[in-house]
């Protein structure tokens, strides 16, 4: 059931995510998560400075409540989850603009002032590195 990925910066976007609240697909039948995850590779393969954040997509991470999701995660540092996403170039930007400030932290800890505007307010949960908790 699992399958190995390349252990390095990723964002893993649950594509089988409701399109909206109200609705699982959109009117051509597609997953808010799958649509998600194409804005986020086309937004990714049009500027080299996503080229360090996989792009990664899984079914499910439990986050129904909050579509579109995405864990943000890199090694040996927190984790987060994120929701509530509209699946479009301006989410993907926003969500790749805070992976690269993730992914250049220490421990995962991006300071606020560098926070995408897009992802105030989206945050749904942190998780620490194995083997470690959060101070």
């Amino acid at each position: 059931m699992l399958e190995r990925v390349e252990d390095g910066p990723a964002v893993v976007v649950c594509s089988t995510c409701r399109h909206a609240p109200d609705a699982r697909t959109d009117a051509a039948g597609v997953t808010g998560g799958a649509r998600l995850a194409a804005a986020l590779r086309a937004m990714q393969a049009g500027d080299p400075r996503y080229a360090g954040i996989a792009v990664q997509d899984m079914p499910c991470l439990f986050a129904c409540s909050t579509p579109c999701a995405v864990h943000l995660r890199a090694p040996g540092r927190i984790g987060y989850v994120l929701g509530r996403f509209a699946p479009d170039a301006a989410s993907a930007r926003a969500i790749l603009d805070y992976a690269v400030h993730h992914a250049a932290s220490a421990e995962g800890q991006v300071p606020y002032r560098d926070w995408p505007e897009g992802v105030k307010g989206h945050f749904i949960v942190r998780v620490p590195p194995a083997g470690t908790i959060a101070r």
